[in-house]
């Protein structure tokens, strides 16, 4: 393992019955840069992404966290290790607040359990803490507002202070345009782009342009498999990325 990479996954292969989703995926994202998943609907880039998180199980291949082997570790070992993830579908209590949503995912919360959620209201620090975390997230004044009352941009917000409340040191993205708009996007490229100086952060995105503009580093995958990978400029001298008519894009 290179001094600077963070987490390494190498010959990860997994089929769910007779259908092999990957074969032989390997993939490294270096500490302090922003790494990119693209490919095509059906290319196994979900499945590799929960496979690389934990919800899925590699049937081959191993996966390596700061020098540490992660191979098979359950989704809370590897969270707790220090890796989060959002997802493509939002995970949010819907009747809790902003800030409350936060406070359930901070470990100080969390080492207590659930039985100490009567407490919350009076540990002041970790109120503080969560609403530094919404602030982070450009929730500001949203704190006692219900998660199913945010707008759809700021719940995608939400997901993401929720994930970065864990204090992880690698931020995983599962789709975080989905179902923006442009103005929404475009203040989601901002958050990231503010994140991204602070912490190592992967993302599977289906907006390339989102994705060309921030990302360090892009792999592509189809059939299972990563057919190319490089910088955003070397991605557009490549031969699949032009076919795909994504070429402009990394320009």
């Amino acid at each position: 393992m290179n001094m600077s990479t963070l987490f390494e996954a190498r010959g990860l292969a997994k089929r769910f019955g007779h259908q092999v989703v990957l074969q032989d995926i390997s993939l490294s994202f270096e500490e302090g840069q922003l790494a990119g998943i693209m490919g095509p609907n059906g290319a196994g880039k979900t499945t590799c992404f929960n496979v690389l998180t934990g919800r899925f199980k590699p049937d081959r291949g191993s996966v390596t966290f700061a020098g540490d082997d992660i191979t098979g570790l359950a989704p809370r070992e590897i969270a707790r290790r220090g890796i989060s993830r959002s997802f493509q579908i939002m995970n949010l209590f819907n009747d809790y607040t902003a800030l409350d949503n936060v406070l359930v995912t901070m470990p100080r919360v969390r080492a207590k359990g659930f039985n100490a959620w009567s407490d919350l209201g009076a540990d002041t620090a970790a109120r503080d803490e969560a609403a530094q975390v919404l602030a982070r997230v450009g929730l500001q004044g949203k704190e006692n507002v219900p998660a199913k009352s945010l707008s759809y941009g700021e719940r995608r917000a939400l997901e993401i202070g929720v994930a970065l409340a864990a204090r992880p040191r690698l931020l995983f993205l599962d789709e975080p345009t989905a179902g923006l708009g442009a103005e929404g996007t475009a203040r989601l490229a901002e958050l990231v782009a503010e994140l991204k100086r602070q912490l190592t952060i992967v993302i599977i995105e289906h907006d390339m342009a989102f994705l060309f503009k921030l990302a360090d580093r892009i792999s592509v995958i189809h059939w299972g498999q990563v057919i190319a990978q490089g910088t955003p400029h070397e991605l557009g001298q490549n031969e699949w990325v032009r076919r795909s008519n994504l070429g402009a894009l990394a320009a």
